[in-house]
């Protein structure tokens, strides 16, 4: 309920088939439990009060009676709890019972939301039993005047963003499910009482249903389960709790298990997704009948976000996830330059080869175009142009590199030609300022591109997606070139791409490829000491693991400065303290804002992820535009 992150909790008692006073008890004790927990809703099972193997026993007045005053009383015990509960019962109306979700809050009930989708197959006899959904209609139930009936939206008048929607089991498993609508209609949290039989096979179906569907949907997504306790008869239940958000879950329970599976839902995320889709259309049906309900500030004020996010949220954590998705993203940008060189009609490309991260990634992407287009590695040139700041250690790896790849390869020092630059505009050699270290890169620039032109062929640009994030790149220096294939490359991904290559090839070439990780990233312009890298990249811009993980939040969700700062002093507790996160944090923002004029005339280049700063794909913003909003919240934190 802070940075709008929002704590939601799927439960599953151990149920007692037809004891409405038993299940009351264990309901109970699990919405308490939630409620200790900080969860502003909890989801128990569908007609979790009765037991969903009740049979014929749903027709006898007794056992209806019976859910009616156990749910009166359920509510009289947890009045003076603040947290939204969604509890499942048999409704009798007129001539017609109801499968459906007590929604009630500190004691109020503010409806009873229907079942739609009644299945009537295999194992399911629920038609048998109940009647689908009827638009809402008002009743009195637990002596109190709510809703009864489909499209309900409970909309809480305090907490941003926060509109939940519920649909019943069968619902989410039909064509149509009704969170479809009721989504579009603003719900931002679906809750799903449900009571889903194991098979095998099933769970994994279930879990990729509910993951795929909030995807859909572009919201959260509470999925309660009914588990041990219901009647064995026929069908084992397996409380397969989940909640998902977006097309990701968050939480899981095991199978054959009770109690609670908690997990914080992003709400502010959810209305970002939908705002930037042009494709997401709100509705505004008539039908759909929406009840205010409010927390107490007191609630509000304790609540503490608690939810970590990944440290490298372009990197898969789990590896075999990781070693795909550098398979993929190399052959993407491998792709991508073949098409080009295709088109163009071009055999020779040049690389001006540092022997550093970017230099190494953009010549192992060169080989795979070049290999996929049946063509000569030699025409490859890869070019190292040692000068003040080149140390052995590059020089070694670059050659080696050039060697193993099959690539051809061309040592050119510049010191020279920079030296006779210097003379001819007045530049102190000795003054180590950004033009002794820019004049550097633009002769680099211009020999590779000389070099390009005699060879009929292009030069390939090295830049990252950091580096143009942070305007870290020397204009019309390595800032230029023909096709930049890194360009959509953030450089905590670069390094794991390199890796998967440095394993995958091994040998000598693995060798020095993981030499190339184990060295310093830097530019290399200021004179070594004692012939090791005196310039650190990363002592200067501050590290790139901060940096990607601002970068992502700011252009992948729009999230603002102070969420950012607070998610990654979570993520990145035990290793980056809170001055340090807001020192850096001021240094993105600054530099993002400064450097658009470098991002506003990029090379053409792949998009590989769901990121990008190119000026023709994802990322407009005027090169003057202020950054004054973002660091005056910045330095208020």
């Amino acid at each position: 309920m802070k940075d709008g992150f929002f704590r939601a909790a799927a439960a599953t008692p151990q149920a007692r088939v037809a004891d409405v006073e038993t299940n009351v008890q264990r309901i109970r004790t699990l919405i308490e439990e939630a409620a200790r927990q900080g969860c502003g809703a909890v989801c128990l099972p569908e007609l979790a009060l009765t037991a969903y193997t009740c049979g014929d026993l749903f027709h006898n007045r007794a056992l209806q009676a019976a859910a009616q005053q156990g749910l009166a009383q359920l509510m009289a015990d947890t009045a003076g709890l603040d947290i939204l509960c969604i509890v499942g019962l048999p409704v009798a109306s007129k001539g017609s019972l109801y499968n459906t979700a007590a929604v009630f809050h500190k004691g109020r009930l503010l409806g009873l939301a229907a079942k739609s989708c009644i299945p009537n197959y295999g194992e399911f006899y629920e038609a048998r039993y109940f009647m689908p959904a009827m638009p809402p209609q008002k009743i009195t139930f637990c002596g109190q005047e709510t809703w009864l009936g489909r499209d309900l939206l409970f909309s809480c008048e305090n907490v941003e963003g926060l509109t939940i929607g519920v649909e019943l089991c069968e619902d989410l498993w039909a064509v149509q499910p009704p969170s479809a609508s009721l989504a579009q209609n603003g719900a931002t949290l679906i809750l799903n009482p449900s009571c889903s039989d194991e098979v095998a096979g099933k769970s994994a179906y279930r879990r990729d249903l509910v993951k795929m569907w909030s995807g859909h949907i572009m919201g959260g997504y509470v999925y309660a389960d009914a588990g041990p306790g219901e009647s064995t008869g026929d069908m084992v239940f397996a409380g397969h709790d989940l909640i998902a958000e977006n097309g990701a879950v968050l939480a899981e329970s095991a199978l054959f298990t009770t109690g609670l599976t908690v997990a914080e839902l992003d709400l502010e995320r959810i209305l970002q997704e939908r705002r930037r889709a042009n494709t997401w259309q709100d509705r505004a049906d008539a039908g759909v009948v929406s009840i205010p309900f409010a927390y107490d500030q007191e609630t509000l004020n304790a609540f503490q976000p608690a939810r970590g996010f990944s440290r490298q949220p372009f990197v898969p954590e789990e590896p075999a996830a990781r070693e795909a998705r550098c398979q993929l993203i190399l052959t993407m940008q491998a792709q991508g330059l073949a098409s080009r060189l295709r088109h163009i009609g071009c055999k020779n490309v040049v690389i001006a080869f540092s022997g550093g991260l970017d230099s190494t990634l953009a010549a192992l992407v060169a080989v795979r175009a070049f290999d996929l287009l049946g063509l000569d590695r030699q025409g490859i040139l890869t070019v190292s142009m040692p000068c003040f700041g080149t140390t052995q250690r590059t020089r070694r790896n670059a050659e080696v590199m050039a060697r193993e790849l099959g690539v051809g390869f061309r040592e050119i020092p510049i010191g020279d030609t920079v030296l006779s630059h210097f003379h001819d505009i007045g530049q102190d050699p000795s003054r180590y300022d950004v033009t002794f270290e820019n004049a550097q890169a633009r002769e680099r620039m211009q020999v590779a591109m000389d070099l390009a032109n005699q060879r009929g062929g292009i030069v390939i640009g090295t830049g990252d997606l950091s580096e143009l994030a942070l305007g870290w790149a020397t204009y019309n220096g390595d800032h230029m070139s023909m096709y930049g294939v890194n360009a959509g490359v953030p450089k905590t991904l670069v390094r794991h791409l390199v890796r998967f290559e440095a394993q995958r090839l091994g040998g000598p070439l693995g060798e020095a490829l993981s030499d190339v990780l184990d060295t310093p990233v830097s530019p290399e312009l200021l004179p070594p000491k004692d012939g090791e890298i005196a310039q650190k990249t990363e002592e200067l811009v501050g590290p790139y693991e901060l940096h990607d993980f601002f970068l992502y939040h700011l252009l992948r969700h729009g999230f603002g400065p102070g969420k950012i700062y607070r998610m990654a002093c979570r993520s990145f507790a035990g290793q980056f303290d809170g001055e340090t996160v807001k020192a850096w944090l001021k240094v993105f923002y600054r530099r993002f804002f400064a450097q658009q004029f470098k991002r506003s005339c990029l090379p053409d280049g792949p998009k590989v992820g769901t990121v990008s700063l190119s000026p023709r794909g994802d990322w407009r913003m005027p090169s003057d535009a202020s950054g004054a909003l973002w660091l005056k919240e910045i330095e208020a934190l």
